[in-house]
């Protein structure tokens, strides 16, 4: 077997951000979100998790930051969004305050 017929895995973004469920809300009102899913880049992933939070009933999103995840992740909280990501879908984890 050569390296190309290693099938890879696909690229699991996270997009970390704060959402409101009202235009115009206050900052307080804000839920910490990190979606979790796959995409061709990261314009994608953000056009993805927009789409996906807007279809959710959020209002407005303020995404901050995004990234690669390096592997499935050890803590509980996300492993059955990784998995979610990789089944392809947009895979979204609120925290609240």
């Amino acid at each position: 077997m050569n390296d190309n017929d290693v099938e890879m895995e696909p690229v699991v973004y996270i997009v970390i951000g704060r959402v409101w469920e009202k235009e115009n809300a206050s900052p307080d009102d804000a839920v910490t979100i990190h979606a979790l899913l796959t995409a061709a880049d990261e314009d994608d992933a953000v056009r993805k998790t927009l789409e996906s939070l807007s279809t959710q009933g959020f209002a407005e999103a303020d995404l901050d930051q995004i990234g690669v995840m390096d592997g499935e992740p050890d803590d509980a909280v996300y492993e059955g969004a990784y998995q979610d990501a990789l089944a392809g879908n947009v895979a979204i984890v609120t925290f609240s305050a």
